[in-house]
């Protein structure tokens, strides 16, 4: 169940999808959160460079690998501004990574990329629980998926909504 801190943590994972549009990337936003509540790491895509493997819940997953006991992992949440891509969801499933709670759906995205005309992603979008069949997942968070889509409106510049 969502409670406050959940929404903090994904206000922050949006500022970060604005701070990566603002730097002319894709704007999609991450943060990784122990079970005490802090903040361990963020990040945000850092696609523009022609790297399309740089996304954030990727970066956050290595970073946990890298420096996180396997117990410590699974009791993480990983809180992204829009659903984990496959590639991020089969990372996050490889190195045990517990809850994610997600801004907008991947179905959600896919929805407006159309609306805008915008091209689609190279790779198909489908829900995290299709690549981690166990995962806690939680989202769309309807209260800031405006937010979310206004973003990639920008990103993508298409019309107003």
């Amino acid at each position: 169940m969502m409670g406050h801190g959940d929404l903090r943590h994904l206000h922050r994972c949006v500022e970060l999808a604005e701070e990566a549009l603002a730097a002319g990337d894709e704007p999609f936003g991450a943060v990784l959160v122990g079970a005490d509540g802090t903040v361990l790491a963020e990040d945000h895509n850092r696609v523009a460079g022609g790297d399309h493997t740089q996304h954030a819940e990727l970066a956050l997953a290595r970073w946990a690998a890298a420096n996180l006991a396997p117990a410590e992992r699974e009791t993480a949440t990983v809180y992204t501004s829009g659903e984990h891509c496959p590639m991020c969801a089969a990372a996050h499933g490889w190195v045990g990574l517990g809850r994610i709670v997600y801004v907008a759906s991947s179905a959600q995205l896919e929805g407006w990329l159309a609306e805008m005309d915008a091209p689609l992603p190279p790779v198909r979008a489908l829900p995290i629980r299709d690549i981690v069949p166990e995962a806690d997942v939680e989202g769309p968070v309807p209260k800031l998926t405006a937010r979310v889509r206004e973003l990639h409106r920008r990103f993508h510049n298409a019309p107003g909504a």
